[in-house]
């Protein structure tokens, strides 16, 4: 039997695909597979991402998963520290990463960093 999280992740997994991103874990990772890619459990300096999203092989988000039944507003901070901690020899958009998830695949949260008052809606 799946832990909440679990079933978190493969319903996000499921959602991810359905929107045209390529998901696949850290070993079997080709950022060339699709233009959006989403790579799960993510090492960075700051912890690790339940994904990072890459579009055109830069980095551009993360999604923090989590058990249904958490609330979403309680973990945005998560999102946000690994939003600084990517490894410098990993390419992206800009630091602090602007597309920020927290979802329990059954409702999602997201944050545009760019927006001058960021908040998770």
């Amino acid at each position: 039997m799946s832990t909440p999280e679990e079933l978190a992740r493969i319903n996000i997994d499921r959602q991810l695909t359905a929107c045209g991103w390529i998901v696949q874990s850290r070993a079997e990772m080709n950022l060339y597979a699709a233009r959006g890619v989403a790579v799960r459990e993510f090492p960075l300096e700051t912890g690790e991402a339940d994904y990072l999203l890459f579009v055109d092989r830069k980095a551009v988000g993360v999604v923090e998963a989590k058990p249904e039944g958490v609330t979403l507003s309680g973990v945005a901070d998560q999102a946000a520290k690994y939003s600084v901690g990517l490894p410098n020899n990993i390419p992206h958009v800009t630091l602090p990463l602007p597309f920020l998830y927290e979802s329990t695949g059954v409702e999602t949260f997201f944050r545009d960093e760019r927006d001058p008052e960021p908040r998770s809606r």
